[in-house]
């Protein structure tokens, strides 16, 4: 890999992994719904116009419905869920469940595209899911984990990832022809439309968000979505899928980096453990061949 992809390859990481950070602070200043829905919304327009400045053609009235599906299984379902989770477990807890990702997407590779489910793959998701186990279970450092707390957060937190390879295969199997761009920029404003009117019902009164509170959700749309797509398929083009995918790997330990530095938030030795077998699990469906385009997740 050159010197200028693997500086992107840490950058995204470290834009990426700090989305758990800015979920954590903003969801309960605005509530699960709300934060999802201004980081799609945001972002999605200030891509939809520079595309439109660029005459990227989006194609709308053709791709309206894979957009739609995309963006409720790719933006909106995940964002809010990791938003929603992030009420109660650390952002770095939420990054270690993040990195199961492309387990969900092998699964559904076998199950929608018929690529092979081979041992290396059901080894790497078998890893996966126990250290994603022993996070909801003992990750907290409790004796006994608390359901509502503890565990439903990890769980919807492991939804997201499910919904995001979902989201990877039908883009693969249905939206094969659609460019990158196109498909990233009208599904994120797609999913900010679907959020808008949860979001009018659960957000708080206008009036009581402080502006630094709007600035932030601005900040953390821009950058964790807009910018960190952009760079993401300059470094699928650059250095291939493959490398790009490798993010997922690298996300973690940002994750852990900026909620120690800014939210003084510390891991449990179990934690470290599970988070062990899902970065293990990862790197098996990593290193196991050559790998399709599909969706990004951070």
């Amino acid at each position: 890999m050159k010197r200028i992809d693997m500086s992107l390859l840490v950058l995204l990481a470290a834009i990426w992994g700090s989305s758990f950070l800015f979920m954590r602070v903003l969801a309960p200043l605005l509530g699960p719904v709300l934060t999802a829905d201004l980081r799609t919304l945001i972002a999605g327009l200030a891509l939809v116009v520079l595309f439109f400045i660029l005459r990227t053609k989006l194609d709308w009235k053709k791709n309206l419905r894979h957009y739609l599906v995309v963006g409720v299984f790719n933006s909106a379902l995940p964002f809010f869920l990791f938003s929603w989770a992030a009420l109660g477990v650390p952002a770095s807890i939420e990054s270690i469940v993040n990195a199961l990702t492309p387990l969900w997407g092998a699964l559904f590779g076998a199950l929608l595209l018929g690529e092979a489910l081979t041992l290396r793959k059901m080894g790497g998701m078998a890893l996966g899911l126990a250290g994603v186990t022993a996070i909801a279970l003992f990750g907290m450092g409790s004796s006994r984990a608390e359901l509502g707390t503890e565990v439903l957060p990890v769980l919807a937190c492991l939804l997201a990832t499910v919904s995001y390879g979902f989201s990877g295969a039908y883009i693969r199997r249905w939206a094969p022809g659609i460019s990158s761009r196109a498909m990233t920029a009208s599904s994120l404003l797609v999913a900010g439309l679907v959020l808008l009117p949860p979001a009018a019902l659960t957000a708080p009164p206008l009036a009581s968000i402080a502006p630094s509170t709007w600035a932030l959700a601005a900040t953390f749309a821009i950058l964790c979505s807009a910018v960190a797509y952009l760079i993401y398929f300059r470094l699928m083009s650059s250095a291939g899928l493959t490398a790009a995918l490798s993010v997922t790997l690298l996300i973690p330990v940002f994750a852990f980096l900026w909620s120690w530095l800014f939210l003084g938030e510390t891991l449990h030795p179990e934690a470290f453990a599970g988070a062990a077998l899902v970065l293990g699990g990862t790197a098996l469906l990593n290193g196991g061949g050559k790998k399709k385009a599909g969706a990004a997740a951070g």
